[in-house]
Parts: C-alpha cells; structure tokens; sequence
C-alpha cells in the first residue's frame, strides 16, 4: 500500500469515527414530539388545501361554441378552416413566419407542427356554451339543446371524435337564471349517464362567480347527482370563470378567489378569466378591453396567487378581433393573437380561450415557438441540475422543478418529442414528472 493510499485510508477512517461519534445536543425527544403533535393539525390542512400539480394534460387552450351552433361535425370542421385560411393567407412556413416575425429556425417546425395540429386535434378542449353564447331561450329549446349536447358528446367519445376535454358553460348561479342553469346541468349530465357514464375527458365550467357561496352551491349539486345516480364521491368537478370584480375583492376587502377555491372542496379544476366581462365591470371602455390592460393583470395576478400550489390551473381569456377578411386584416388580427398567447404563456398562463377557427394556426404557432425555442436551454439546465454538473447558471430543485415542467408542457401539447427531450436531458417522462413534483400513476 503506498503512502498516499495509507493517508486516505486513515482520512476515512477518521471521518467515520467522528460521523459515528454522538453529537451533542440539548433538546429532549419530547420536545421534538410535542412540536411535531402541535403542527399535525396544520400539516394536514396544508396537504388538503395544497396537494400541488394534478399530473394531468393541461389543454392550450378552450374553445367555446354556442349550443345551438355545436354539432358533430364542429371539431373537424374548426380544423378545416383554420387549415383554409393557413392555405389562403400564409400557404408556406416563409409567409407563416414573417407574418408573425417568427425565427428562421422556428420556422419550418412550427409551420410543420400546426399543420399536423389542425389535422390531427384541432381543438384540445371544447365547451358547449349555454350562457352568454347562448342568451335566454324558451325553457323547451334549451331542454332539447342541453338534451342533444349529451347525446353528441357520449357520440364524439363513443366514436372518437371528441376532443380531449369537453362539457358544458351552464347557466349562472345569479337569482334570474338559477333554476335553468341547473335543469341544464341536470339535463346534460342525465343524458350522459343514459348513454353510459359521464367520460374521463367531462369538463363543467361555472360562470359569473360573485361569491363563495355559489361555489358551495355548485359542490352541493355535484353531490346531489353523485348521490343519486350512484357515482364516486368526487367524480364531478368543474371551473370557476373569474369575469366579476367581487370573485377578485369582496365587499369585506378580503380577495374572494382563494375562499372560492376553499369553498370548491376539491373539485374546483380551474380558474378562467373572462375578459370582457370582468373589463366592462372595472368600467374599461369598449375599445381597451383586452387581455393585457392593467385591470386584467391584476386580477389574472391575484388569481394566479390564489392557484398557486393547489393543483387548480389557470385559464387567461380571450381576443374579440377575428382575423376574418382580406389578408392584411387577418395578418394584423393574428399578430395581435400570437401577441396575446405568447404575453400569457411567458406569465405562467399556459390556456387560454379561443372564439374563432382563424385563431388556431396563431394558437399553436404560438405555443409551439414557446416551447421549441427554449426546448436547448431548458433541456441542457435539467440536464446539468440532474448529473449535478457544472455550468453558468446554479440552479435549485425548485427551478429544476419549473424546467421539467416546462418540458413536461411542450410534450403534452406536441410541441416537442419524447425522443428529442430524452436525447438532450437523458431523462423519460417519468424521471420529468419526479422532477417536476408530479404524482406518477403507473
């Protein structure tokens, strides 16, 4: 053994010695128990109130159809036309990207890639609207509109038609349309359970929340349906669309949202902001009333806050200028969209609503570009953070759990490979979820 060997072997020795040695200290087991029983109360209501990312896909976005308008056809045909009007105003990934000022790397994948989308699942999540896309109806139309929406969506799923994610926009739980907002529910959901259950894709979306008590309303008719078709306590949950000042601020100064999450008892699946109605509430005038003035941000702020680590995910809302007409004017209504997705996508709000075909090719134009531009970076970080390697950047678990999620994202939605996110991090999907402090089912 030479010396330098010999040294080493000492050098461990000693420092299993030391590390085996007690370590002095003064406080007793008791105390340690007693501190660990007074927070058990507040561990657990931290773990029910906080049980962090479901794990689930999250859709890019929502689109919304009135009822009267919804058919079976609808999902195909939003594709097709977002396809006509990709072949009439930008027919080639060059026109593609300098309408929206794309990179020259970007261009060609993402070109390439919405191409694919609009074939493939042109919608990711659809809501047969019976609100305000809807108005008021004789309650024998709306009976037979909410009977005929069950019918075609247990069809869609049936025959694989269906997007990933649909339901219905009910009614609000204001005094005037109470009562029909709930026949329609009942109605809808009836006629699903008819046609052989309620699918994994159901999403119900609440609109118009002034208060908590709404919410508990809603989880009260949840369970009175569960109860009485016999289904797992739970099974249903729904949205909150946020477009009233009072979901934001309460009369008491408290922000409302966080309670309504409360109030939810778990069900609640997401935050939506509705744009126009929550912009002519704060008084914006017609003409500023977009997804980006001030108002907005501040309430989109508070709710993001309110979500934050509950598992409840964020919807921003939507732009009223369809890019309809000649090609200039549809060029300055998709840059203004690409604009807007790409604004709430860079602050953490990864859906949003849209309420026109034409808004598909910038949708995902600009959902892909996000994703892709960043796949490098965000890949050579995780990758560095995973082998504890060096690099430019230090970074924590709490950002390595932002990557993954990041990559996790561009997966879901297409925008990325499986294959490509291995070859640069040398982690699967799994390892990603671990990372990014989702559960893992097998």
């Amino acid at each position: 053994m030479g010396q330098d060997e010999t040294v080493r072997t000492e050098q461990g020795e000693r420092v299993r010695a030391e590390q085996n040695a007690a370590v002095a200290t003064s406080l007793t087991g008791a105390v340690h128990e007693e501190i660990g029983a007074s927070l058990a109360a507040v561990d657990a209501d931290l773990a029910r109130r906080f049980p962090g990312d479901p794990g689930t896909r999250q859709p890019v976005h929502t689109v919304y159809v009135p009822a009267d308008v919804f058919a079976a056809g609808t999902i195909r045909s939003w594709g097709d036309r977002a396809l006509a009007a990709l072949d009439e105003h930008a027919p080639d990934a060059a026109a593609f990207a300098a309408v929206l000022d794309l990179d020259d790397r970007l261009a060609g994948p993402v070109h390439a890639r919405v191409r694919a989308k609009l074939e493939r699942e042109p919608v990711e999540d659809l809501r047969i609207d019976f609100e305000d896309g809807y108005g008021p109806r004789p309650d024998s139309e709306e009976d037979a509109a909410a009977v005929r929406a069950a019918r075609l969506v247990a069809e869609a799923y049936e025959n694989g038609t269906a997007a990933p994610y649909m339901g219905i926009r009910m009614k609000c739980m204001e005094a005037a349309v109470r009562d029909r907002g709930i026949r329609t529910l009942d109605i809808f959901l009836t006629g699903l359970m008819g046609a052989g259950g309620l699918p994994g894709g159901l999403v119900l979306t609440l609109p118009k929340v002034t208060c908590a008590e709404q919410v508990t309303a809603m989880v009260r008719l949840c369970e009175e349906f569960e109860t009485a078709r016999a289904l797992e306590p739970g099974r249903i949950g729904f949205e909150i669309q946020i477009e009233t000042t009072q979901a934001i601020l309460g009369p008491d100064g408290r922000a409302t949202v966080a309670r309504m999450i409360d109030a939810a008892e778990g069900r609640v699946t997401g935050l939506h902001y509705g744009t126009f109605d929550y912009s002519a509430a704060c008084g914006v005038s017609a003409a500023y009333q977009s997804m980006d003035h001030p108002a907005a941000d501040h309430a989109k702020a508070v709710m993001q806050v309110a979500a934050a680590g509950t598992g409840v995910r964020l919807s921003d809302g939507s732009t009223n200028v369809l890019p309809v007409g000649p090609s200039s004017q549809v060029h300055d209504a998709w840059r203004l969209h690409h604009a807007l997705v790409r604004r709430s996508l860079a602050r953490a709000y990864y859906q949003g609503w849209d309420m026109h075909p034409g808004h598909l090719p910038t949708r995902y134009a600009a959902v892909y570009a996000f994703y892709r531009e960043g796949l490098e970076q965000a890949a050579a970080r995780l990758a560095a953070y995973a082998n504890r390697a060096g690099g430019d950047v230090m970074d924590e678990p709490a950002t390595a759990k932002a990557l993954s999620g990041y990559l996790l994202r561009g997966l879901d939605c297409g925008a990325v490979d499986a294959d490509e996110v291995t070859g640069l991090t040398g982690l699967d999907r799994t390892e990603l979820e671990c990372l990014a402090g989702r559960t893992v089912t097998d």
